[in-house]
């Protein structure tokens, strides 16, 4: 063969390659919304149901706990750490708002600060063991999350707190005040309560990570901290902020769980560790972003509560649900940890 058609051979196999290499990367970072879409198409047509307006309202109001407790491990993800507590910080929420009601009769505003309180304490928790005793970031979130979810049952004795519940032989004093329901089941105009305070929480993480000289110390740490830390950022602080917003979005999100429940269930927060962080994990593919972000995070929740919804509506198991959600957590780290273009171009053991 001579020069020039080697030459040419080569010029070929290069384009071949770049044009595989384009379409691979466009592929993840467009293909996570074009499933989303996919999916929308597909349950709307084998139930024309699923494409009303009434249902994309249950399915935002279903995702919006989900969502904000995602959108508060985003947060702790992006200095490299990793919120295990948050859904028991749900459950502790949900069940203290309860308490405070039910049991002490106390007003809806009470009960609010006092769900926001205990999301800080779990906070204040996370901090201690992370950031002042150098705890990994797993393993002391795990132990959080187990202290919380027995300090739930010791406060209310394992049994769930309800209206009319029988309180040392006598009938609990209090009951959900009506405002306090209105923020799980009430309505703005018609948008839920729950997604109008979804998508404000969004905008605010959105705004606080990608607009503001925090969001972009926070990405530096989790990119390299002690990188950071030589340029001046204080990075325990950093860290402790992280784990606030975290604690304070997963007590939002049980005040709301509550609000929706009308009653302190015990384990009512348990479900949601492993949807959030799907919904975070799945959130790092869409538009390429390769990192944790608000955008991707709202878009792996709608994903879970569409798959969720959809599969509902064709009758499927519910068994069959958690499965699902196990495979989309399994997917979501094949394409972030091992299907990213640079991480991909680099080979095996890089």
């Amino acid at each position: 063969m001579t020069a020039t058609g080697t030459a040419g051979t080569d010029r070929a196999r290069h384009g071949t390659a770049s044009a595989g290499a384009r379409a691979a990367a466009t592929a993840y970072r467009y293909g996570l919304p074009a499933l989303l879409v996919a999916m929308v198409a597909i349950f709307s047509i084998l139930r024309p149901a699923f494409g009303t307006y009434a249902n994309a309202l249950i399915v935002l109001q279903s995702v919006s706990v989900v969502g904000v407790v995602a959108l508060g491990v985003t947060v702790s993800m992006t200095t490299g750490g990793f919120d295990l507590s948050a859904g028991a910080c749900v459950g502790a929420v949900v069940m203290v708002t309860a308490l405070a009601m039910v049991r002490f009769n106390l007003t809806g505003g009470t009960a609010i600060v006092a769900g926001l309180l205990t999301g800080l304490l779990v906070a204040g928790v996370n901090v201690l063991l992370t950031v002042v005793a150098r705890v990994p970031d797993l393993v002391a979130t795990l132990g959080t999350m187990f202290l919380f979810q027995g300090l739930a049952l010791i406060l209310t004795g394992g049994q769930s707190v309800a209206a009319g519940m029988t309180v040392d032989g006598a009938p609990a004093p209090g009951r959900y005040t009506e405002g306090f329901a209105w923020l799980g089941g009430g309505s703005i105009g018609t948008v839920p309560v729950p997604v109008a305070v979804f998508a404000l929480l969004a905008l605010a993480v959105y705004v606080l990570l990608h607009r503001s000289r925090w969001g972009r110390a926070l990405y530096a740490i989790g990119g390299n901290a002690e990188a950071a830390r030589l340029a001046g950022i204080r990075v325990a602080r950093y860290r402790a902020l992280a784990y606030v917003v975290s604690g304070l979005c997963a007590a939002v999100a049980g005040i709301m769980l509550s609000a929706r429940l009308g009653r302190g269930d015990v384990g009512a927060g348990d479900p949601y560790l492993l949807q959030s962080v799907a919904a975070a994990l799945i959130g790092y593919a869409v538009l390429g972003a390769n990192r944790p972000n608000a955008p991707g995070t709202v878009v792996g929740a709608l994903f879970i509560g569409v798959m969720i919804n959809g599969m509902t509506m064709l009758n499927a198991p519910y068994y069959a649900q958690t499965f699902v959600q196990g495979a989309l957590l399994v997917g979501a780290l094949v394409v972030s940890y091992t299907l990213t273009p640079g991480r991909r171009a680099a080979g095996p053991g890089r």
